[in-house]
C-alpha cells in the first residue's frame, strides 16, 4: 500500500523536491493568489490590488511552511499576460517560494512562462498547465518547449469515463502529444481533475494507478470540491465548512497526493496544520509497512514529532 515497485520520480521546483515514494516527501500545498474574487482586489482588477494584503498572505504562507514542513507553493492566476508579469513580479519580490503561472486561456499561459524565461525564474516556475481540453495541444506544447519550460503539470479527465481510468487515459494522451512534438521537460506530474468533494477519492485512486504505471507525483484540487459544497456553508457557517474544507484537504495528502491546490491563500492558516498532520500519518503509516523514515529532513514527522522518531529509530 506504501511502497510502489515502480521506480518513484522526484521532482524539484525551486529547491523543493515532491514525488517518490509515500512518506518520502511532505505534500506541496499551492493555494492561489489573485483568483476572481480574491480579497487582495478591492475593486476592478485593472484598477490593481492591495499590496500590503497580498504580501501578508505569502509572508504568513511562508510561516506556516517553516513552523509545519510542508512547503507552500503559489499559483498565480492571471487573465493575460500583462497581469500575469505584474503578479509575477510582485510575488518574486516578496517570497523565494516557488511559483506556477495559471491562466484560463493559452495565450497569456504563453506570455507569463516567457516572461519567468526573461527573468531567469523557469527553475522555480511549474507550467499550469497542459490540458485535455486544449484544442491546439502541440502548438502549446512547442511553444513551451521553446520557451525553455522545464517544469510542467498535465491535467487529466476523459468525459467519456470520469472513473480513475479515464485520468490514465487523459494522461496518456497528454503524454503521446508530448512525445509527437518531442519535447522534454525536466519535471511531469499529473493533476487528476476533481469533480467534487468525495469524487476527490476518484483522484487519489488514479494518482497511484500513474505512480504505479509511470511513477509521476499525483496532484489534483481538492479545494473544487469543497469550494462548490455551498450547502456546508448554509448548514454549518464558515466554522463548520472550514473543518470540511481541512478535513477533504488532509485526506487527499494522505490519499497519494504529492501536490494539493488547495484554494485561496487566505485559507493557509487551515489547510497547512490540516496537512501536517496528514502528512506525519501518512509517513507512520508507511514506517509500519516499510521501517523506513521520510527523506526530507524538514518532513512534518520530524518537525512536529521529535519524541516520536527517535521511539521509532529504536524499531526500526
Amino acid at each position: 500500500m506504501f511502497h510502489f515497485e515502480t521506480e518513484q520520480k522526484v521532482c524539484e521546483v525551486g529547491g523543493v523536491k515532491f514525488g517518490g515514494q509515500p512518506g518520502a516527501y511532505p505534500t506541496v500545498v499551492c493555494p492561489s493568489i489573485f483568483q476572481k474574487g480574491d480579497k487582495v482586489f478591492e475593486g476592478k482588477r485593472k484598477e490593481g490590488f492591495n499590496e500590503k494584503r497580498a504580501e501578508e498572505l505569502l509572508k504568513t504562507q511562508d510561516k506556516l511552511w517553516s513552523e509545519t514542513g510542508v512547503p507552500g507553493m503559489a499559483d498565480i492566476v492571471g487573465n493575460t499576460g500583462k497581469e500575469l508579469k505584474l503578479y509575477v513580479d510582485f510575488v518574486t519580490s516578496v517570497s523565494d517560494m516557488p511559483f506556477c503561472v495559471d491562466a484560463w486561456k493559452m495565450k497569456p499561459k504563453l506570455e507569463g512562462a516567457a516572461y519567468c524565461a526573461e527573468k531567469g525564474l523557469l527553475d522555480r516556475m511549474f507550467y499550469n498547465s497542459i490540458t485535455v481540453w486544449e484544442e491546439d495541444l502541440e502548438t502549446e506544447i512547442r511553444e513551451i518547449s521553446q520557451i525553455g519550460v522545464k517544469h510542467v503539470l498535465l491535467v487529466a479527465f476523459d468525459m467519456a469515463d470520469q472513473m480513475p481510468t479515464g485520468r490514465i487515459a487523459g494522461t496518456q494522451k497528454l503524454l503521446d502529444a508530448i512525445d509527437k512534438v518531442g519535447a522534454k521537460f525536466e519535471s511531469i506530474f499529473v493533476d487528476t481533475s476533481v469533480m467534487n468533494g468525495p469524487a476527490t477519492a476518484f483522484c487519489g485512486i488514479a494518482n497511484r494507478m500513474i505512480k504505479e504505471k509511470w511513477g509521476f507525483p499525483g496532484a489534483s484540487a481538492p479545494s473544487n470540491g469543497s469550494y462548490m459544497w455551498k450547502q456546508a456553508r448554509e448548514m454549518w457557517g464558515f466554522k463548520g465548512w472550514s473543518a470540511a474544507d481541512a478535513g477533504l484537504e488532509s485526506l487527499a495528502a494522505f490519499m497519494y497526493h504529492d501536490m494539493i491546490f488547495a484554494g485561496p491563500m487566505a485559507g493557509a492558516s487551515r489547510i497547512f496544520p490540516a496537512v501536517a498532520m496528514a502528512d506525519a500519518f501518512l509517513a507512520a503509516a508507511a514506517f509500519a509497512e516499510t521501517k523506513k523514515l521520510p527523506e526530507d529532513p524538514n518532513h512534518p514527522l520530524y518537525k512536529l514529532f521529535p519524541d516520536f522518531v527517535e521511539q521509532l529509530k529504536t524499531i526500526a
